[in-house]
């Protein structure tokens, strides 16, 4: 099959790429980069002639409220009106577990609004809603620091590896389209101070970690299950401790 993968030089989106084209298919990674800009709509439909189906892994560059809204807006709108034109048989979109109990967050406030386009096109379709990557924990401790106290939610997160991410888009870009949601999570549910205390020792940052219920997580403020899947989750493989061996050999 021909796979447009849109953000297909990000992190999920080369790792995917690189899965399809080992699986015999013949996968596009479509980026600014590469002249596709799926919110200008500038080389979209030159991109998807002849596609089967289309990944959507793009995020947006502004994670500032309206930025946001009017990324996913934009994107949403010009490629799937551009997958119909093109007859795309499945769109494949990445979002994230809890989105639809994170509308206090104006980035989630951006993903339901990319949902909610996916869901009322035409185009069979598979959402793939993931718990946090454990590559962004880093991310996390800098949006969370506050002088030499970072600030959490003692929520539960079950983090996931950007590896078993793309293992799982993989599958189920091959697959047939769910019609709905499904969600992937990581093999081991923390609490997020715990998880980030790890971290933070692993990468030898000695500021304090305090657990605190009145924390927000990006503009929203978390009950204890917001960031885990519900029942029934795809798990990947890769833990904490793993990821982390692995992810200092490669530096």
């Amino acid at each position: 099959m021909k796979i447009v993968v849109i953000g297909g030089t990000g992190l999920i989106g080369s790792k995917l790429v690189n899965i399809l084209r080992q699986r015999g298919h013949e996968a596009v990674a479509a980026s600014p980069a590469s002249g596709v800009n799926t919110v200008t709509g500038e080389g979209v439909a030159a991109a998807l002639a002849g596609a089967d189906v289309v990944v959507d892994v793009a995020n947006s560059p502004s994670f500032e409220d309206r930025a946001v809204l009017e990324f996913f807006e934009a994107s949403g709108r010009n490629l799937l009106g551009a997958e119909a034109t093109a007859g795309v048989k499945h769109h494949v979109a990445l979002s994230v577990v809890g989105t639809d109990r994170l509308s206090e967050s104006g980035y989630f406030r951006g993903k339901i609004a990319q949902e909610k386009l996916i869901r009322g096109a035409a185009i069979p379709y598979t959402i793939v809603r993931s718990t946090q990557f454990f590559e962004f924990l880093g991310g996390i401790v800098h949006s969370s620091a506050d002088g030499d106290v970072v600030r959490l939610s003692p929520a539960f997160v079950q983090p996931i590896a950007s590896d078993d991410v793309a293992l799982a888009m993989a599958d189920y870009t091959l697959a047939e389209p769910v019609g709905g949601i499904v969600e992937i999570a990581g093999p081991e549910r923390v609490r997020l101070p715990e998880l980030v205390r790890r971290y933070m020792a692993a990468v030898q940052d000695r500021r304090e970690v305090v657990a605190d219920p009145q924390a927000r997580y990006f503009g929203a403020r978390l009950e204890d299950d917001t960031l885990v899947p519900g029942p029934g989750p795809r798990l990947g493989t890769v833990n904490f401790e793993t990821w982390l061996a692995r992810s200092q050999a490669s530096k």
